[in-house]
């Protein structure tokens, strides 16, 4: 079985994301189950989603703690409040780019990631940092952002999705005016 927990803000494409992985697993063959959580906000509100994908049988959509495969996260601080769901030297595909909590706004405080992209240097063994920003401009887009973050997490291995069925979900799942700056993403992310 494969666990792979994905985690941002609303308006990320974390939603998009999970499909895109539901969608490869179902056409491998496998048992897929999959479930959201959003936030109170529609756009800025914690989202988490799980995607379950196994050969045999799969009795809840839910990943319990500490069974997630990959933990993908549009955020830093968002993969630090879902670490609990990472196994044991399981894998981390985290996005630099901070995006600061309506809490942090009104309080006056700062937050800009480097502490959360810290702690997880110090306690993922397998992280994978990637700047969806760099990648997002270079790709004419922000809404690349979930296509890059599934990228990276194919091309660690951790994700059970091999880069070319990851590029063939896309082209199901994603509006076909939107293909060709979804798989520059993807070539960015695995050609470096």
């Amino acid at each position: 079985m494969n666990n792979t927990l994905l985690c941002g803000v609303g308006g990320q494409g974390t939603v998009l994301a999970s499909r895109i992985i539901a969608l490869s697993g179902m056409e491998a063959g496998f048992n897929v189950r999959t479930a959201e959580t959003i936030g109170m906000s529609q756009r800025g509100g914690c989202v988490v989603s799980h995607v379950r994908v196994s050969d045999k049988n799969i009795n809840s959509s839910l990943i319990p703690k500490g069974k997630a495969d990959v933990i993908i996260a549009f955020e830093p601080a968002e993969a630090v409040r879902c670490i609990d769901y990472l196994k044991k030297d399981g894998t981390v595909v985290v996005n630099t780019k901070a995006v600061r909590p309506v809490t942090a706004s009104l309080s006056g405080s700062s937050y800009d990631g480097s502490e959360m992209l810290e702690y997880l240097k110090k306690n993922v063994k397998n992280l994978t940092v990637i700047d969806g920003e760099e990648i997002c401009a270079r790709c004419g887009s922000s809404k690349v952002l979930n296509i890059a973050l599934l990228a990276g997490a194919a091309k660690t291995g951790a994700l059970g999705i091999d880069i070319e069925s990851l590029k063939n979900a896309i082209k199901k799942r994603v509006p076909e005016k939107f293909h060709e700056m979804n798989l520059k993403a993807v070539d960015a992310v695995v050609n470096g």
